[in-house]
């Protein structure tokens, strides 16, 4: 075949898979069924008949041409004055909780599946990264909370970055002995000096964009702004995740600010939206088709253990390190008080009361942010992205599939019973709180992670276009 026909061939399947996306997330808006579970379940079977077509899933469609339209549109969209009350809890799920999700699951992997320690953390570190597209879709839908939107999708951006952080000094680790001290010096500067790269970038964007006054262009720019700023942190050994999402979240705030035009801003909200709808639908065609080239049925055994070590180390860093954090700004914030007081008194009172709120969320928002913890498109490149030569390549690829597999078959489906429980609106979220998608910021209706609308006007669920 020559590259003439390679290139058609490739466009057809482009246009095949578009047109299934559209289908299979039409369909499984009419039975209720989360899209990403459709869209993963899909790829299972068309993976089964296309195996005899030679359809290679390499890393790189998912970490470099995917994940910087899906990280670049969630944090554009992301509104940091809903985010800055959560900031310090999502910086410890995303930092230190990532470490302690990743050290769980390798101590059960070594003690109960009997695999090497070095080869566990890497199955642990390709299991950190979260996913939870099928729960921020629920957000819009049963009208949750933005905060509550915007706590859950943050960790996700920045735990993506953070994951393939810690898969590429594990990975190392396998290869050459890695000490506690430089694994720690590795990570923070990486993480560091890839947020210091996107907030330049979003800097210097943010100031040219209101300047140009041609839509298209800005477009282009932020283009450039995404897949440039990811490409620059990767070259120079940092994480283009982490880059690309502080840019998108300058842009996003600081751009607007600035008097991005409200025709740019929204075409960019449009063009963006659109771009991610179709990375999600691709990402989770990509799980599908590559779990569908494995047989994770082969390691039922470490599989089990990963799964009970994924759900002990969620519980261990939502409830214990996101849970301390929450008492322990409760505590700072300390007693509003109580008793008869005259009008102004209690006016003033509730002010506190409500400033109090905004800084410490509902405890049932914890059932909600435990449950997010699903896997999928990161860990599923992370996989694929292993060498040939790696050390039992085939098991820790198919334990990691299975992983994924399980918590989108199971949390993904059982998320509106979740949210519907725990992550509707509540007096403590409702001072000037709208639910997602409902209240427009500066215009722009906050959508959700990893792509797009997370529902329509009606309540029914548009989910093309969550959040991994």
């Amino acid at each position: 075949m020559n590259s003439g026909e390679a290139t058609l061939d490739l466009i057809r399947l482009f246009v095949v898979l578009v047109g299934a996306a559209a289908l299979v997330t039409l369909l499984a808006r009419r039975v209720k069924l989360p899209y990403t579970v459709a869209l993963v379940g899909f790829g299972l079977v068309a993976g089964a008949f296309a195996r005899p077509l030679s359809v290679e899933i390499t890393p790189q469609l998912v970490l470099v041409v995917l994940l910087p339209a899906l990280i670049f549109e969630a944090s554009y969209q992301t509104d940091f004055g809903k985010l800055r009350p959560s900031l310090g809890g999502v910086a410890l799920l995303a930092g230190p909780g990532v470490f302690v999700s990743a050290a769980l699951i390798a101590v059960a992997l070594h003690f109960g599946a009997g695999l090497a320690g070095s080869e566990a953390f890497v199955v642990g570190a390709m299991l950190s990264a979260t996913d939870p597209a099928a729960v921020i879709a629920t957000f819009k839908r049963l009208g949750s909370p933005r905060r509550l939107a915007t706590l859950v999708e943050s960790e996700s951006v920045f735990n993506d970055g953070t994951g393939i952080v810690i898969f590429a000094i594990a990975a190392d680790f396998v290869t050459r002995p890695v000490g506690p001290l430089e694994i720690g010096v590795s990570f923070v500067s990486v993480v560091a000096f890839s947020a210091a790269l996107g907030a330049v970038a979003g800097f210097v964007a943010s100031r040219i964009l209101p300047s140009v006054g041609d839509h298209l262009i800005e477009i282009s720019l932020s283009v450039v702004l995404a897949y440039g700023t990811y490409l620059a942190a990767d070259a120079l050994h940092g994480s283009g995740v982490i880059a690309t999402a502080v840019a998108g979240i300058v842009l996003g705030n600081y751009g607007r600010r600035l008097g991005l035009s409200k025709r740019t801003e929204e075409a960019l909200d449009t063009v963006w939206e659109f771009v991610a709808f179709l990375a999600t639908a691709f990402v989770f065609l990509v799980v599908g088709f590559a779990i569908a080239a494995r047989s994770p049925v082969n390691v039922a055994g470490p599989i089990a253990w990963a799964i009970m070590a994924t759900l002990v180390g969620r519980a261990v860093i939502v409830y214990g390190l996101l849970g301390g954090w929450r008492l322990a700004r409760r505590a700072r914030r300390g007693p509003v008080g109580t008793g008869e007081r005259p009008p102004a008194a209690t006016a003033s009172r509730k002010a506190a009361r409500a400033a109090r709120d905004e800084s410490v969320f509902p405890f049932e928002w914890l059932h909600v942010v435990f449950w997010s913890g699903l896997r999928g498109a990161v860990s599923t490149a992370l996989a694929l992205s292993l060498p040939v030569d790696f050390p039992h390549r085939t098991e820790l690829q198919e334990i990691t599939f299975g992983v994924v597999l399980f918590t989108l078959l199971v949390q993904a489906t059982t998320a509106d019973l979740v949210v519907g429980r725990w992550g509707r609106k509540t007096r403590a979220a409702s001072s000037s709180k709208a639910p997602v998608g409902k209240a427009p910021r500066d215009g722009v209706a906050v959508n959700g992670v990893r792509g797009g609308p997370l529902g329509d006007s009606a309540g029914t669920p548009a989910e093309p276009g969550s959040t991994t």
